[in-house]
């Protein structure tokens, strides 16, 4: 039955989500029941194609990447794929509408990782962040408001700025990764050599301006996304305290965590928040 082939291609996203990021995955579980597919939907696919271009050294990530990107268009064609990410996520497109020019911003920004290992100006920084990061929370916003243009056109600016913010932790959390291993540098004129307190805390100015802007679009999300949104927003301000208060030569070290038993204590915070209406 088709029905039993759709569910298990999403069963296959929701355990790519619940493999790679035990943050998000939470996260996920916080939304209604209704939406969760989608969303996992989602992740899957952007974390496939984020995998291609930063874990595969070992084979040819452009012939991959192009592979990947024809083969969700060709998906999108028939409404069917064999590739069960592809498959689960081009059903999402179908369903909610997604625009294809959020869906091509994101893969070129993954191009851009083969080829570009330093941004060198804020129009450069903010193109990548905007493919990276803007466009995905623009596709979840679309599961969110299930239709309702109106409030996706109000809520659009803070689920960018929200993108970017968890992006841009994610850059100064991986740092040893990105620029050590990876040879990335996405920071415009911040030598990361050299990290010291006075970049690190203007990076982080601009991570705390994001946050301040996406939170005003959380309070207006429709109930069945609120929590789930707002415990990942949490967890990721955690994630922005530790890195505040850590060593810029230990950012540049190490990678920065917040502990599963800390990520319990703010999901059950967030959840008295919430059930006593304080957002």
């Amino acid at each position: 039955m088709k029905k039993i082939f759709d569910n298990s291609a999403v069963a296959c996203s929701k355990i790519v989500t619940n493999s790679y990021s035990t943050s998000f995955s939470l996260a996920v579980k916080m939304l209604y029941k209704s939406i969760q597919p989608a969303i996992y939907s989602i992740y899957g696919f952007v974390r496939y194609a984020d995998e291609v271009v930063d874990t595969f050294h070992d084979y040819d990530k452009e012939v991959l990447l192009e592979e990947f990107k024809n083969d969700f268009y060709l998906s999108l064609d028939r409404g069917i794929s064999l590739n069960p990410i592809l498959h689960s996520f081009q059903r999402v497109v179908i369903d909610y509408n997604i625009d294809l020019n959020l869906i091509q911003a994101f893969l070129r920004s993954m191009k851009m990782d083969l080829t570009k290992s330093n941004y060198a100006t804020y129009e450069e920084y903010k193109e990548y962040i905007y493919g990276s990061a803007d466009v995905v929370g623009l596709m979840c916003l679309k599961v969110f408001v299930n239709g309702d243009q109106e409030k996706y056109e109000e809520l659009k600016d803070s689920a960018m700025a929200l993108g970017s913010a968890f992006q841009k932790v994610n850059f100064l959390r991986d740092l040893k990764q990105d620029f050590n291993d990876l040879n990335r540098s996405y920071f415009p004129g911040i030598d990361l050599k050299n990290l010291n307190e006075a970049t690190k805390s203007q990076i982080i100015e601009e991570i705390e301006a994001d946050f301040a802007k996406a939170y005003e679009g959380i309070l207006k999300l429709p109930n069945e996304a609120k929590f789930g949104v707002y415990t990942a927003y949490v967890y990721y301000k955690k994630l922005l305290t530790n890195l505040k208060k850590t060593e810029p030569v230990k950012i540049t070290n190490t990678r920065i965590r917040v502990s599963n038993p800390i990520k319990f204590f703010l999901l059950g915070r967030s959840y008295i928040t919430y059930k006593l209406n304080l957002l």
